[in-house]
């Protein structure tokens, strides 16, 4: 149960950050939780394809920041079109 707690903490951590660092603010809470458990899952796939090993909290928010920022990215390139 607390392994969740722990990941849906991060996800929040790593979508308010993303959110911040694109167009400077979050996406309310129940939005960076989502933004950010989804940038965990393709921060994790990333990460792994090229070898990079996360360790810890600190690896984990960074992982999933990456992510985040990865799906907004992707997501603002599919609303253009």
């Amino acid at each position: 149960m607390s392994g969740i707690i722990v990941f849906v903490l991060v996800g929040l951590v790593a979508g308010w950050l993303a959110g911040v660092l694109v167009k400077g603010g979050g996406f309310g809470i129940i939005g960076d939780i989502v933004v950010g458990v989804i940038g965990a899952v393709i921060g994790g796939f990333i990460f792994g394809f090229l070898g990079i090993g996360a360790n810890g909290l600190l690896g984990a928010i960074i992982v999933a920041t990456v992510g985040a920022l990865v799906l907004i990215f992707i997501l603002r390139l599919i609303k253009r079109v």
